[in-house]
């Protein structure tokens, strides 16, 4: 690599590293999205409430619910005098969820909701309507209830990331009016927080969430939250984790593998197995060894190629001559003969060493003594000649 390309690469690593510590060193920008869920420590989590729950339900035991309501309550054998807890921006039942919880509420428990809307199965069930206005409020808003003992020193007042929304029809027969936001003038505004008696239990609806966030909880608004909860009595309290709009959802394709105990450990010990495989068999496994090619002997294509040049001159005289000198030669460092003069007793040595018969022996040698006194040769004298030697056994 030359200096140039050196100095480029650092120069692009040198930057890269300080985009990553500007990164890190960033302040991180605050997330106003709403979650409500109780490990969010973002403004519209729900953290600071979850955690002094125990502090509001002093004689209740708190049970965190991560299944659809629909699941705990017909899976569940939930306790008696309970209080299933919802509380999120947005809340849509179905239809077998709002059966379960209307079931669940008409054996003698009570269903909390804190949310702008409950979806219309369940609001056409309690014979409810309700209003949002999604407008930015333009003052602040300030509830309070109608109980003269929940009173405040002063009113809890609500306006950043707020949305107002309130009931505007209830059946006057089952519900009670338990909280209104109350305007500058004094004067008494719109219902917020109602109470409605379904069988043995009761329905409590609140449509001001953002009242049990972690912003304005710690904004000084803890009480007017001790107050709405104040309305529960209950020895068993399910907070719901699942209805939640910043519940994290596993949208992979491993979703059900994941949600299955055994099949997310055996994709773990997979992985795993896989990892240590890698490791070990990277360390036993030599280097490659580069493939040296050896030097290719020519000779015997110098030798064709040498021959070719005397048979396409029609040499044969040459070539025959060679090819005697070059087979005489091999008999004699072969078999130690004597090859200077061709006679009867040669022949009959060398068919004994040689492990030929006579006859051709014979046949062989009378042609090559032939061929030596013959002064032109011709293409079928190299031809006779060189079928007789290749099919001698040497």
């Amino acid at each position: 690599m030359d200096k140039r390309s050196k100095r480029v690469l650092w120069i692009f690593g040198i930057a890269l590293l300080g985009i990553v510590i500007t990164e890190l060193v960033r302040p991180k920008p605050i997330d106003w999205r709403a979650s409500y869920t109780s490990a969010d420590k973002i403004p519209f989590g729900g953290f600071v409430l979850f955690e002094e729950a125990p502090s509001l339900f002093k004689n209740a035991e708190i049970e965190k619910i991560v299944k659809d309501p629909y699941e705990f309550l017909t899976d569940s054998t939930y306790a008696q005098n309970s209080a299933y807890i919802f509380i999120n921006d947005e809340i849509f039942f179905d239809e077998r969820q709002t059966d379960e919880i209307l079931k669940y509420v008409e054996n003698g428990n009570t269903v909390f909701i804190a949310s702008r809307s409950i979806g219309y199965i369940l609001r056409d069930s309690l014979g409810i309507e309700s209003t949002a206005n999604y407008n930015i409020l333009e003052e602040e808003i300030r509830p309070q209830f109608f109980s003269p003992s929940l009173k405040q020193d002063s009113l809890p007042a609500f306006k950043k990331g707020v949305f107002k929304a309130s009931f505007n029809e209830i059946d006057t027969l089952k519900t009670t009016a338990l909280g209104y936001y109350k305007n500058s003038e004094s004067v008494l505004g719109d219902l917020n927080y109602v109470k409605i008696n379904f069988g043995k239990g009761q329905f409590l609806l609140h449509n001001l969430p953002e009242a049990f966030s972690n912003y304005y909880l710690l904004e000084g608004n803890e009480q007017y939250a001790a107050n709405v909860f104040s309305y529960i009595d209950a020895d068993k309290i399910y907070w719901d984790e699942y209805l939640k709009s910043g519940r994290k959802v596993v949208t992979s394709p491993m979703r059900f593998v994941l949600d299955q105990a055994p099949l997310t450990w055996a994709y773990y010990v997979l992985i795993g197995g896989l990892l240590i495989f890698v490791l070990f068999k990277g360390k036993r496994e030599q280097r490659i060894v580069e493939v040296i090619e050896p030097l290719e002997n020519t000779s015997v294509e110098f030798t064709k190629t040498i021959g070719d040049l005397y048979f396409q001159h029609k040499d044969y005289s040459n070539i025959i001559a060679k090819k005697i000198t070059y087979f005489l030669e091999t008999l004699r460092s072969k078999y130690y003969v004597n090859t200077n003069e061709i006679t009867e007793d040669f022949i009959k040595k060398l068919a004994l060493k040689s492990g030929n018969t006579l006859e051709k022996t014979q046949k062989l040698m009378h042609l090559i003594k032939h061929l030596k006194e013959k002064s032109v040769h011709s293409e079928a004298d190299l031809l006779e000649l060189n079928k007789q030697i290749e099919a001698f056994r040497l």
